[in-house]
């Protein structure tokens, strides 16, 4: 195991107005997303209340415990152990729905249950932090000495998902057609200025990252891929369609790393550890979540020519 001064002490080049523009970013992209979500995204879950029970459980619920025995399985440095808590924690990242509608998902279901999880989130993400990361010694530890505010913690997921979230709501709501135009401007644009501040982000820590993602890279992937499988089979066993299945694994395996990243530089001073393995997820479950969507729309569209072939 790396010594905690060895993990610890790595800095991610991340100043403030970085943080500032991440910020910004995340909440714009957020703003789209709202865009395009009614008041009958939010009845048609309630008239499904199985679906939303089952999202719900795997993102919020299954995937924090499950984080969590992994943890006391694998131990971990106590810093990336935190950090795949945090990215637990998280709600689903905002590409999730272009990927469940690339994937052959239910868009209108992924659309749903990412404003529902992104207003639970405001309390959920603290408290699954909490509670999880006190239950195991070695991030007990690093919470006490960090003071986790959770009413600051609050302001912070509030300010950046839900504010965007209301407003952008409120415009479609009263002006949809308006909403209309500038979801369509701003949603690919907003998705693609997020992608270039990883990239722009991951050029300037190379050497950061090539000397030290040996250290995440299999937690990581692992944990991302277990995310996509746990979210798949529990929308199966409580029996839902192919096209929910889908949409649940893509909720529950895409985590909005930027947010982890923000709350990780906002609240625990950018700790060595917590920072690489966020920022990894964050430019790994893109690449995975894309690799994923691609496989599962071929195949529906082979299963689709098969069909016409049998007619």
């Amino acid at each position: 195991m790396q010594n905690s001064i060895d993990i610890d002490s790595i800095k991610i080049n991340f100043d403030s107005s970085g943080l500032w523009v991440l910020n910004i970013a995340i909440a714009i992209i957020m703003f789209g997303v709202a865009l395009g979500i009614s008041i009958d995204d939010f009845k048609r879950l309630f008239k499904n209340p199985k679906i939303l029970f089952v999202g719900v459980l795997s993102q919020f619920i299954l995937l924090p415990a499950f984080t969590f025995l992994a943890i006391l399985i694998i131990k971990p440095h106590p810093s990336f152990a935190l950090g795949m808590m945090m990215i637990a924690a998280c709600p689903g990242g905002n590409v999730s729905n272009f990927f469940s509608k690339m994937a052959g998902g239910n868009a209108a279901l992924s659309v749903s249950l990412t404003a529902f999880a992104t207003l639970i989130c405001i309390f959920m993400t603290p408290f699954n932090l909490q509670f999880w990361g006190s239950l195991y010694e070695p991030t007990n530890a690093i919470l006490q000495t960090v003071e986790l505010n959770w009413v600051d913690l609050l302001k912070l997921v509030s300010l950046i998902l839900g504010i965007p979230l209301f407003f952008g709501m409120l415009i479609k709501h009263y002006h949809a057609e308006m909403a209309g135009k500038i979801e369509k401007v701003l949603k690919p644009l907003s998705m693609l200025v997020f992608i270039a501040l990883i990239f722009i982000a991951f050029s300037q820590n190379l050497e950061v990252f090539v000397n030290h993602i040996h250290h995440v890279i299999y937690l990581v992937i692992l944990h991302n891929i277990f995310a996509f499988i746990l979210g798949f089979y529990t929308a199966k066993s409580f029996g839902l369609d192919k096209r929910d299945m889908k949409t649940i694994a893509m909720e529950t395996g895409i985590q909005n790393g930027g947010l982890g990243l923000l709350l990780i530089f906002g609240f625990f001073e950018g700790l060595g550890g917590m920072a690489l393995l966020a920022a990894f997820w964050g430019i790994w479950d893109v690449f995975s979540g894309m690799a994923l969507a691609t496989f599962w729309g071929r195949k529906k569209e082979q299963n689709s020519l098969m069909k016409d072939k049998v007619a």
